[in-house]
């Protein structure tokens, strides 16, 4: 995300679009059967880049959301025409912060269309987002669905760092799946880059750990090289929220199937001072409020 990869006081932030120069790169899709996937709102793309969000996680008796969806309405500094693509046919958006946007007005960011917000709590096993709290409430007040997202460390191991998002991240009723942003990032003083066995082993640690503690399965956040070097064909039954700035998802990560995609680091709004990224949810209103409404179970969540 932009800059989802902050790395704590004195670092510097991860420049807006910086996987832009990535994205026009095709990979391999995976080798995988085409999955048999519903209507999503009329996005024209293969049926292998849908995700069914009802069927792809495990829910006890959903719930439909109450009140209206607001419609988009952000800008974009540097818009990019995605043809018959275009999040726009989507209904679902919404955005992700970290303390780089300052004091966010929610209210605003809500009535320009934002239905729902991933924030940034913690990275490594000691950070953490100095914003987190006051941003957490602040959503859920203005009535947006909020979840939180923490950014991993390849310097850390993944079990300190899955204690200290659990630490700081409650558990709350109606809270959104946490997020696992995976990536490499220049800017981090942790440059290490395992191999792709050990990129896989800490996730699957990370993961498990917040799946017991939360009862919900983790999403992956990622990027293109990220994902090129290490998840193409990996995790296919934990939903992937895609950076893909410059290109559909479809075309940038073939075959893959994705629940969220992050499809501008440039956003504008009155709730916030400077850029924003914007974000949309695969699937129709219907989709959303079925999805977002329940509540995830895993058989050992206490």
């Amino acid at each position: 995300m932009a800059p989802m990869s902050d790395n704590g006081p004195g670092e510097k932030p991860r420049p807006f679009g910086l996987a832009e120069e990535e994205e026009t790169g095709v990979f391999a899709a995976p080798d995988v059967p085409d999955p048999q996937v519903p209507d999503v709102g009329g996005l024209p793309v293969e049926p292998a880049a849908l995700v069914s969000p009802p069927k792809l996680l495990t829910r006890a008796a959903p719930a439909m959301l109450a009140g209206p969806l607001t419609r988009y309405g952000f800008r974009d500094a540097k818009p990019i025409n995605f043809g018959k693509g275009s999040p726009r046919r989507l209904a679902v958006h919404g955005v992700d912060v970290s303390r780089w946007q300052g004091n966010v007005n929610w209210d605003k960011l809500r009535a320009q269309g934002a239905n729902f917000a991933y924030i940034k709590a913690t990275d490594g096993g000691d950070h953490l987002d100095p914003m987190f709290m006051k941003n957490w409430r602040s959503a859920d007040a203005a009535g947006l669905k909020r979840g939180a997202y923490h950014f991993f460390y390849w310097c850390r191991t993944a079990g300190e760092q899955a204690d200290w998002f659990i630490r700081n991240v409650p558990r709350v009723e109606g809270a959104l799946p946490p997020v696992i942003d995976v990536e490499w990032n220049g800017e981090s003083s942790c440059k290490r880059r395992p191999s792709r066995e050990k990129v896989l082993e800490k996730m699957q640690v990370f993961m498990d750990k917040l799946e017991r503690h939360y009862g919900q399965r983790p999403i992956i956040y990622t990027a293109p090289d990220f994902y090129r070097d290490n998840l193409r064909g990996e995790f296919l039954d934990y939903p992937f929220w895609l950076r893909a700035v410059a290109q559909h998802p479809s075309k940038v990560y073939p075959g893959r199937k994705w629940l969220f995609w992050q499809y501008s680091g440039s956003g504008l709004s009155h709730g916030v001072t400077g850029r924003i990224d914007l974000n949309v949810f695969h699937g129709d209103e219907r989709q959303w409020r079925a999805w977002a409404g329940g509540r995830q179970t895993v058989a050992d969540a206490n």
